[in-house]
């Protein structure tokens, strides 16, 4: 039986049962929970970098957005809450679209 340790979506367990296969589980504490998500951003982040194809990258993508909106609810706050402050520094501060690559800034 393979061990996996590790959070996974909600309706996993569903599907492994629908499967007719058995598993164990828990229900994590808030700083089980946190620490869990944290490794499964870094798990994500390196999936997208990793993917090889944009279909890839966009499944990739959207598994990061979910680790990163459960982290954003944990913490108290909503993916409306990020989208405003994400565009008020593009705003101020701009986007990455033109690719600009700081090298050097002399005093």
């Amino acid at each position: 039986m393979p061990t996996y340790n590790k959070l996974v979506r909600d309706k996993i367990p569903e599907i492994i049962k629908n499967d007719g296969k058995a598993f164990t589980s828990t229900i994590l504490s808030d700083e089980a929970y946190r620490n869990s998500l944290y490794k499964k951003l870094l798990e994500e982040v390196e999936e997208l970098i990793a993917a090889d194809s944009s279909s890839e990258a966009i499944e990739e993508a959207a598994d990061l957005l979910e680790v990163t909106e459960a982290l954003v609810k944990l913490n108290g706050s909503s993916m409306q809450e990020v989208e405003q402050v994400r565009a008020n520094k593009k705003d101020q501060r701009g986007g990455f679209d033109k690719r600009i690559f700081l090298q050097e800034v002399s005093e």
